[in-house]
C-alpha cells in the first residue's frame, strides 16, 4: 500500500491536500511547477504548491489510506465480481431451492456494509507498511531473480496455510454464529458473496497476507500484483462451479471445492491448495454426484 499511496500522492493527492490545507502563500516564492525528488524508496513528483500537512504527517496518511482502500476494494469487488457473474457464473444456479430471494442484492449490501469496518481494522497494517516497517523491497537484485520467482509460491503456501487455520477457527462453535455464520447464509453463492461477511471475519482471513511482508522480504510491485490476484481468486471460487475431473483437482482448491464448503460447512477450508485440508482431515473430493445443479434438474 505504500506504493499505491506514493503514486496517489504524486499524481493526485498532493494537489488535493494543497488545495484543502495550503501552506501560507508567503512561503511560496516561485510559481507552482513539478520537479523530481528522490526519497529512500521512491522518486517523487513534488509540487511546489505544498500542503500544510506533509506526506509523512500521519493523520494525512491515515485519511489518504482510508480513502484509497475504500475506493480500491469497491473497484476490485465490482469489477471482478461482475466479470465472474457475467461470464463464468451459471445463472441456472439461481433456480436452486436454497438460493435466496433477492440474494444477489443481499450479497452486495452485506459486502458494502463490511467494507468500512474492514478498512478500519486493516489500517494499522497499511500504516506500518507506509512507515517502513515491512520487508518490502524495490530492487530485484537485492535478493536475486530466483528468490523473486520462488517468493510467489512461498507467499501462496504461507497465506493458504494461515487462512486454513483462521477459517477453521471461525467454524468453532463459540465464535461461528457471531462472525462466520453471516457468510454461510449464502448456501449457493454467487461471485458477489465473496466479500459478503462479517467485517471481523473478512479482516481475520486477510491477516496472513499482511503478516507475510513483515516476516519475509517481498518485491513491492510483486506484492501489489499478488494482492490484486488474491481478491480475484476469492471472487472466482464463489461462482458455485462444480466442474470436476480436471488434472489439478486434487492439488488446487478451486470453485468446486469451495462450493462443497458452502454446502457442507466443515470441509475444504483452504484458499488455494488442498494440502492443508488433507493434513487436517477436512478434505472432501468434488464429485459430479455432489453437483448442486442436480437438485435443479430434479425440479425440471
Amino acid at each position: 500500500m505504500d506504493l499505491v499511496l506514493h503514486l496517489a500522492d504524486d499524481y493526485l493527492l498532493d494537489k488535493v491536500w494543497a488545495r484543502l490545507l495550503p501552506v501560507n502563500d508567503h512561503l511560496l516564492v516561485q510559481p507552482s511547477y513539478a520537479s523530481l525528488s528522490t526519497s529512500a524508496n521512491f522518486t517523487s513528483i513534488v509540487n511546489l504548491q505544498q500542503s500544510a500537512w506533509a506526506r509523512d504527517y500521519i493523520p494525512r496518511q491515515i485519511i489518504s489510506l482510508s480513502v484509497i482502500t475504500l475506493l480500491g476494494i469497491h473497484f476490485l469487488y465490482f469489477l471482478f465480481a461482475w466479470l465472474s457473474y457475467k461470464f463464468i457464473f451459471n445463472h441456472e444456479m439461481m433456480r436452486h431451492p436454497r438460493f435466496l430471494e433477492n440474494q444477489v442484492k443481499q450479497e452486495i449490501q452485506c459486502s458494502l456494509r463490511a467494507f468500512p469496518a474492514m478498512t478500519l481494522l486493516t489500517l494499522p497494517w497499511f500504516q506500518a507498511e507506509v512507515m517502513g516497517y515491512s520487508k518490502l523491497y524495490d530492487n530485484v537484485e537485492d535478493y536475486g531473480w530466483a528468490y523473486f520467482a520462488l517468493s510467489v509460491p512461498f507467499f501462496l503456501l504461507f497465506t493458504d496455510y494461515g487462512i486454513y487455520w483462521v477459517h477453521r477457527l471461525l467454524h468453532h462453535p463459540n465464535i461461528y454464529k457471531t462472525f462466520h455464520k453471516p457468510h454461510h447464509k449464502w448456501i449457493i453463492p454467487t461471485p458477489f458473496a465473496s466479500h459478503a461477511f462479517h467485517p471481523v471475519d473478512g479482516y481475520l482471513q486477510s491477516v496472513p497476507y499482511h503478516l507475510f511482508i513483515f516476516i519475509f522480504p517481498l518485491h513491492r510491485w510483486l506484492y501489489l500484483g499478488l494482492f490484486v490476484f488474491v481478491n480475484f481468486w476469492s471472487i472466482l471460487i464463489h461462482d458455485s462451479d462444480m466442474v470436476t475431473g480436471h488434472a489439478l483437482e486434487k492439488v488446487i482448491n478451486g470453485p468446486a471445492h469451495h462450493t462443497l464448503h458452502h454446502l457442507y460447512f466443515t470441509v475444504n477450508y483452504g484458499q488455494y491448495f488442498t494440502w492443508a485440508d488433507r493434513v487436517g482431515g477436512s478434505y472432501r473430493q468434488p464429485e459430479s454426484s455432489l453437483d448442486p445443479m442436480l437438485e435443479i434438474k430434479k425440479q425440471s
